[in-house]
């Protein structure tokens, strides 16, 4: 830690002196009204006397995902908020998704937020909505085209840094074999993800697809490459449903590969505090959802933009044992 110079620790008790009796002076005041916009908050009625604007939510999610019931948490407690009328569709096919996108244009949506894994095709769609002079935030998949596609900002992480992070993580970790399970074809994030983990792996990748929407081949088809090659001694999943799934692959191929997952949901959490994960890498969902109508809100009230061009991003996190305890009340609740 660095050395403290003793008048630079003076002027920060003085600075912090003033700030107290800053806010002793005018608690009866501001402080008041921050803490009355906070019940309300809390309570689900609108902190701000701002129109009642229209906000809609198209992803890609398939129907049952943990993960996006969990943006979908953070979205609503900040339409709840910002005093929004939250609106959500979505659908795991693309040309579905940018049909649902355009029901949302049609309906005149006052601001929209996307999620772009299948970037090719969103973009017309995306496009026509902000030369409709809708405001658009991207979410989750699709840094790269956000702003191509005309979006404000995008709100998520970096697929190939967080793909980087669990590859030097496998290092650590002493990993030389790995396989990466991809549930969701032709979602760029996911391959982002994997590319990303074996640019920085020192062992062997390789990727394993798998059909998401049918658990039961997916752990047969993990099951089958466990029992293939026993040198594999970790087994990425991309999602946090499919990591309890890869794990009762590993015991019925009788492998002792390590278990790692993309995301975090009360499962995972339960599963880190077991030893049935090595560890678990967080993005942070709720904070997804929840910026990302911050965000509209913040545009259409004071036309402000948060990340310079740049993806905003919320994570990755690499989540272990010892983290999982302190994380699990909030995972159980919904919002981790």
């Amino acid at each position: 830690m660095a050395t403290v110079r003793t008048g630079v620790r003076a002027t920060g008790a003085v600075l912090a002196a003033v700030l107290g009796a800053t806010l002793v002076g005018c608690s009866s005041t501001g402080g008041k009204r921050a803490e009355e916009r906070a019940a309300q908050a809390t309570e689900g009625r609108a902190a701000v006397n701002t129109p009642r604007w229209t906000f809609a939510m198209v992803t890609h999610s398939g129907d049952g995902d943990t993960f996006w019931d969990i943006v979908q948490n953070g979205a609503q407690q900040a339409a709840a908020k910002d005093n929004i009328k939250f609106l959500y569709s979505h659908h795991k096919e693309g040309q579905q998704q940018a049909q649902l996108v355009q029901a949302a244009i049609d309906q005149k949506v006052d601001g929209l937020i996307v999620s772009l894994a299948k970037p090719d095709a969103m973009k017309d769609v995306v496009t026509k909505a902000v030369k409709a002079g809708i405001p658009v935030v991207t979410v989750n998949s699709g840094s790269a085209e956000s702003k191509k596609f005309g979006a404000l900002s995008h709100i998520g992480q970096d697929e190939t840094i967080a793909g980087e992070a669990v590859g030097e993580e496998l290092n650590k970790r002493g990993r030389k074999k790995a396989l990466c399970v991809l549930h969701e074809q032709g979602n760029v994030g996911h391959e982002q993800r994997c590319d990303g983990t074996r640019k920085t792996f020192d062992g062997e990748l390789k990727n394993l697809y798998v059909e998401g929407t049918n658990m039961p081949e997916v752990q047969s088809s993990i099951e089958a490459k466990l029992q293939a090659d026993q040198d594999i001694d970790a087994v990425v999943t991309l999602g946090a449903p499919f990591a309890d799934t890869a794990v009762k692959a590993k015991e019925q191929a009788g492998s002792k590969a390590e278990i790692d997952t993309f995301d975090l949901n009360a499962k995972v959490a339960q599963s880190l505090k077991d030893d049935d994960l090595g560890f678990a890498v967080d993005q942070q969902p709720y904070l997804q959802g929840y910026e990302a109508v911050d965000l509209l809100w913040l545009k259409k009230y004071n036309a402000d933009v948060l990340g310079g061009g740049k993806p905003v991003l919320t994570g990755p996190e690499i989540i272990h044992k010892k983290d999982a305890s302190a994380l699990e009340r909030y995972t159980k609740r919904g919002t981790r």
